[in-house]
């Protein structure tokens, strides 16, 4: 049975180990004491990502617990193309202390609600393929590096890289449960949104023009054939500043993005119940000194 009360939750992506964001959006969640915290990928340093999950985010979320006891929210969240893999163990730990739940490729229960996460985005121009799948083929735009060509920081089983695409985990991931009420934590936009617009313009790779929306076909895909109620997701940084929105839709599925390239943490509120009421924030990272910086 669903809880009358508003679940009021937050979402972020893209924070890239920046430590005075993660004090900023704990001073938020200490201040709102929202029901569920979502994080949208891409939440680690490049080079230190195990130890930056045990000795820096793992803490901050400790501090929140301990000051937020009984109010301290469920906070789900998976990692994205910048993550590191081989940090995946440390987060599985602080899972088993209770301090968040590792939402990609798995179907949690966030106040009665289905959540479904994956963090996989089709194939970069970047080295690290840890998260990186082919998407509905083995196309790869130009440009771009396929999944096999690419540097891993965990084995995978022979052939996965080739095999696995976004479509494929997706289909696997949802198997035929009716979704039309579950929230989709996604690092990869759609394809051909508002959300998924790089800053492009004019670029090509050896004559070929490329693509400015750089978004996930078999999530658009996926979206469309199956309607869930809410879709989150980050990953292209300047999208908003280059289509002035951070929401879209497809079909009856919300699609909101935290992802944001200015030095601000953006922040975006929500209820489970009713998404549509969804606002966006920018708000100054917290520094030490500042008034408040050195709470949870």
């Amino acid at each position: 049975m669903m809880s009358s009360t508003p679940s009021r939750c937050f979402f972020v992506s893209d924070l890239h180990g920046d430590v005075d964001r993660y004090r900023t959006l704990a001073e938020a969640a200490a201040a709102e004491r929202p029901a569920a915290v979502f994080l949208g990928g891409d939440l680690l340093p490049m080079g230190s990502a195990e130890a930056f999950v045990t000795a820096t985010l793992g803490p901050i979320f400790e501090a929140l617990r301990e000051a937020l006891a009984g109010a301290y929210p469920a906070v789900l969240l998976l990692l994205g193309n910048d993550d590191a893999r081989s940090a995946e163990a440390a987060v599985l730990e602080a899972e088993a202390r209770g301090l968040w739940r590792y939402a990609h490729l798995r179907r949690l229960r966030c106040h009665g609600r289905d959540v479904y996460g994956c963090g996989f985005v089709p194939p970069t121009p970047f080295r690290l393929k840890d998260f990186e799948r082919y998407d509905v083929s083995r196309f790869v735009d130009p440009g771009s590096v396929g999944p096999e060509e690419g540097v891993l920081t965990t084995p995978v089983a022979e052939g996965e890289l080739r095999n696995t695409t976004i479509a494929g985990a997706l289909d696997a991931l949802a198997g035929d449960a009716d979704v039309r009420e579950a929230v989709f934590l996604l690092h990869c936009p759609p394809h051909g949104t508002a959300l998924d617009r790089a800053a492009l313009d004019g670029l090509r790779v050896e004559h070929a023009p490329l693509d400015v929306h750089i978004g996930s076909i078999a999530i658009r895909r996926f979206l469309e054939a199956r309607q869930p109620r809410l879709a989150l997701c980050g990953h292209v940084h300047e999208s908003a500043r280059l289509t002035g929105a951070w929401r879209d839709r497809i079909g009856g599925t919300l699609c909101l993005s935290a992802a944001h390239d200015g030095p601000e943490l953006c922040l975006v509120r929500f209820t489970l119940e009713d998404p549509e009421d969804a606002s966006r924030e920018l708000i100054p990272r917290a520094r030490p000194g500042r008034a408040g910086a050195r709470r949870p």
